[in-house]
């Protein structure tokens, strides 16, 4: 039997070419009997569904996939796990790749072919990693992950605002959220008590603070010393 396992790890995916219709619409295609699908990350090993596809192929089975990152996240993943199928007489087509099985000549096909896999994704890796590099030392806005819901303006008009008025007041002003204000307020204390022991370490080692002053300050009267200054 041709079994053929589609996934994605997100439904945006669609825009990328590799929704689950057009998987599945290309296993068909290649003589898929029955399919597989499932919507999950490629980062974690424990994907449900192709667990339960690979503890029902039996030998003379043959896999189906439309690309090797649909069942591996890495080349020596997917290598291993195509021996351990090899191994118990399933064969694995990979649609973009080709019929991997047990012969002499698969085993070295799909060596190659997947250490090429591997590179590709790894150039992909560094230019990624490059673009994010450039990014950082020209946007100074740069900030990776999920962008900011509020700006920075936003912010500091709501820290201006809680020197007069509570949380409370100030979240139904500016629409941020008592836990973001207490974090916010938090990390600038904190950043506040940095740059005053920082100042202190200087002031001493230039001599422009002694040891007998910098043990008798206190961390606010400290944290005004640096306001001062400033």
């Amino acid at each position: 039997m041709k079994v053929g396992y589609a996934r994605v790890s997100t439904a945006g995916q669609a825009r990328y070419g590799t929704s689950l219709e057009e998987q599945k619409e290309k296993l068909l295609e290649a003589g898929a009997d029955k399919i597989y699908e499932e919507t999950y990350t490629g980062k974690t090993t424990v994907r449900p569904v192709l667990q339960s596809l690979l503890n029902s192929l039996k030998s003379g089975d043959s896999l189906l996939v439309t690309k090797l990152d649909r069942i591996a996240r890495s080349a020596r993943e997917g290598l291993e796990l195509v021996d351990k199928l090899s191994g118990c007489g399933v064969s694995v087509h990979i649609l973009n790749m080709g019929l991997f099985d047990d012969s002499p000549t698969g085993r070295l096909q799909r060596t190659i072919l997947f250490a090429f896999a591997e590179y590709e994704r790894d150039l992909i890796l560094e230019r990624t990693a490059e673009g994010k590099a450039r990014a950082r030392a020209t946007d100074p806005d740069y900030h990776e992950g999920r962008k900011p819901k509020f700006k920075k303006a936003q912010v500091e008009l709501a820290m201006r605002e809680l020197e007069t008025h509570t949380y409370t007041q100030v979240e139904q002003m500016t629409g941020i959220s008592k836990s973001t204000l207490i974090r916010e307020k938090r990390a600038r204390k904190a950043a506040r008590e940095s740059a005053a022991r920082a100042w202190e370490t200087a002031a001493c080692e230039t001599g422009q603070l002694s040891m007998k002053d910098y043990e008798n300050l206190n961390p606010d009267r400290r944290t005004l010393k640096v306001a001062r200054e400033d």
